[in-house]
C-alpha cells in the first residue's frame, strides 16, 4: 500500500540532493574534522563551509552558529545556558515563555524551577497567539517585585496549531526592558524568514529533522555578546559550548537543506499554501462539527489541525492508517500520553473536543491527489466513528 504522509511537523524524509551531498562524509572522508591530518583538514573545511553557507542564510557571523545534536539539545543549550551563568554568578532570576510551548520548552523551565528559578507562562488568545500587552506587564511586574527576567522564550511557529507569533515585536519589546529573547524556530525555517537581524532575536534554535536533514542535527544562533554556560564539558569543539567530535555529515546535511529550503522559500510557501486552504475550505464544507485550531492566516502553510466533534484523535489516526494515510494528533514529543493536548486547552478548547483533533501537515511531496483521496477516506471514518459512538448526536 502506498502510504500518504502528513506528519512532517514530526519530521521529514533525507531528499536525495541532502544525502548526496552528506554521504562522502560517512565513507570517504570520515576523519574527525579535530584531526590535524589531510583528511581531519578537509572534514574541517566542509564543516567551515557549511556554517559559512547558514551564516548567511541566518544574516549573522560564523562564530554566532553552535551545532548541537537535536532542536531539544539546542533549545536546552539556550534556556540553560542562560540560567547555569547566572547561577554561576550567585543569581537566579525569571524566565517567561507561553502556555503552547512545545515540551521541550516546558520541561526544561520545569526542571528549572525545581532548583530554585522563577518560571511564568502567559496565555495565548483562541488563535494561539500571545498578547503583546500581557508581555510586557509580566515582564516590568517582575522587574517591580525586584527580579531579574533572565529570559523570554516564545516559539516562532507552534508546532501543533502553526501558529506564527509576532517574533519581531517581541523582540524589540524584550530589548525595550533590557531582556534576551530566544525563539524556537524548528517549525519556521522551511517557509518563514529566519533573518536573525530582522527579527531581532538573540538566540535562535532550529534543526534538519523539519528541513528534509537528517534527525540527530540541530543548532543554536547564538548572538555576540550573548552568554552561555555550556552543558556539555570535554574538548573545545563550537567555540568551546558545545564539546564533543562534530557530526560532519549531519552538519553538511543540514546546510544544504537550509540552502535549499531559502532558495525554495517563496515558491513552496505559494504551492503549500494553496493546497493547504483547498484542504481546509473541504473538510469543513464536507464533515460537518468539525473545526480549524489556530489562526485562518497567522499560519503556517503546511499546517492543518482540525477538531472533530464526538470521535476520539486516535480512533481517527488508527483508521486512517489502515488506508495507508499517517497523521498525527499533535506533537510528536507528547504522542505517548493519553491527556489531551496542553495547546488546544490553552487556546480555549473542551477537553472533549480537544481529544477529538487531528493534525495533517503538508511536505514538499504532497499532492492534491493525495489531499482528495484523503479528505474521501476521512469523511467516511469520521461518519463511521461517529455512528458507533455513544456521545455522538446529529
Amino acid at each position: 500500500m502506498k502510504k500518504i504522509y502528513f506528519d512532517n511537523s514530526a519530521t521529514t524524509p533525507v531528499r536525495k540532493e541532502i544525502l548526496k551531498e552528506a554521504l562522502p562524509y560517512f565513507s570517504n572522508n570520515y576523519a574527525n574534522a579535530s584531526s590535524f591530518h589531510s583528511m581531519g583538514l578537509s572534514a574541517k573545511k566542509a564543516l567551515n563551509e557549511s556554517r559559512k553557507k547558514i551564516a548567511k542564510i541566518l544574516n549573522c557571523t560564523q562564530e554566532e552558529i553552535i551545532f548541537t545534536g537535536s532542536g531539544t539539545e539546542s533549545i536546552n543549550l539556550a534556556i540553560k545556558g542562560i540560567a547555569f551563568k547566572k547561577m554561576l554568578q550567585g543569581k537566579k532570576g525569571t524566565i517567561i515563555t507561553q502556555k503552547t510551548e512545545h515540551p521541550a520548552v516546558l520541561n526544561t523551565l520545569a526542571w528549572l524551577k525545581k532548583i530554585g528559578f522563577n518560571t511564568i507562562q502567559i496565555g495565548v488568545n483562541n488563535e494561539g497567539i500571545i498578547s503583546l500587552k500581557e508581555l510586557e506587564e509580566t515582564i516590568t511586574n517582575e522587574q517591580k517585585k525586584g527580579n531579574e527576567v533572565i529570559l523570554v522564550t516564545i516559539m516562532y511557529s507552534n508546532n501543533e496549531i502553526g501558529t506564527i507569533q509576532p517574533i519581531k515585536e517581541i523582540a524589540q519589546l524584550c530589548h525595550k526592558h533590557h531582556t534576551i529573547l530566544h525563539t524556537d524556530a524548528c517549525q519556521a525555517t522551511e517557509y518563514l524568514d529566519i533573518d536573525t537581524k530582522k527579527l531581532g532575536v538573540d538566540l535562535m534554535t532550529l534543526n534538519g529533522s523539519k528541513v528534509y536533514a537528517f534527525k540527530g542535527t540541530g543548532l543554536l544562533y547564538k548572538k555576540k555578546g550573548i552568554e552561555l554556560e555550556p552543558l556539555l564539558h570535554g574538548g573545545e569543539q563550537e567555540f568551546k559550548l558545545r564539546a564533543g567530535t562534530e557530526n560532519v555529515p549531519g552538519i553538511v546535511a543540514l546546510a544544504k537543506a537550509m540552502e535549499l529550503a531559502h532558495k525554495e522559500k517563496k515558491s513552496e510557501s505559494k504551492r503549500i499554501t494553496k493546497l493547504r486552504d483547498y484542504f481546509i475550505k473541504k473538510i469543513e464544507k464536507e464533515i460537518p462539527k468539525s473545526y480549524l485550531n489556530g489562526s485562518r492566516t497567522k499560519r503556517l502553510p503546511n499546517n492543518i489541525n482540525i477538531s472533530f466533534e464526538g470521535v476520539e484523535g486516535e480512533s481517527i489516526l488508527l483508521r486512517l492508517n489502515e488506508k495507508g494515510i499517517l497523521v498525527s494528533t499533535g506533537s510528536a514529543c507528547a504522542s505517548y500520553s493519553l491527556d489531551p493536548s496542553h495547546v488546544l486547552l490553552a487556546i480555549g478548547r473542551e477537553h472533549a473536543l480537544a481529544h477529538g483533533s487531528i493534525r495533517f501537515t503538508l511536505g514538499k511531496y504532497t499532492t492534491k491527489k493525495e489531499v482528495d483521496y484523503t479528505i474521501e477516506k476521512l469523511k467516511k471514518t469520521i461518519k463511521f466513528l461517529r455512528e458507533i459512538s455513544p456521545v455522538w448526536r446529529e
